[in-house]
């Protein structure tokens, strides 16, 4: 299995049309680097479609999900750091903003 250490979310929607290369860069572009065992993951505009950038310390993989109905959510303000429970609810489209601390409840 590939190895992830940190996995990234993009503010800025990227063209699904673009392959390894292309993405390659917008990480570069994006967050100053691809480091070695980091997932960079970005959404397109309509927000229906997902690719994934990994950087295995040897390589490159570059994944993609689409969903037939209902949308990923995607960063709101920042390039925002997920956990990995934050990412499995992003792959299968749900709010991911509300796994960890954002949906503890600590006042009743």
């Amino acid at each position: 299995m590939i190895r992830v250490d940190a996995l990234w979310l993009s503010v800025e929607p990227m063209d699904m049309r673009a392959g390894t290369n292309t993405a390659l860069g917008r990480v570069v572009a994006v967050f100053g680097a691809a480091h070695p065992h980091h997932a960079y993951v970005f959404v397109n505009r309509r927000g229906d479609r997902l690719k994934v950038l990994v950087h295995d310390g040897i390589g490159i993989w570059l994944c993609a999900r689409r969903l037939h109905q209902g949308g990923f959510v995607r960063a709101s303000l920042m390039n925002e750091a997920l956990t990995q429970a934050q990412f499995d609810a992003l792959v299968l489209g749900l709010p991911w903003q509300r796994i960890g601390e954002a949906g503890v409840i600590t006042v009743v």
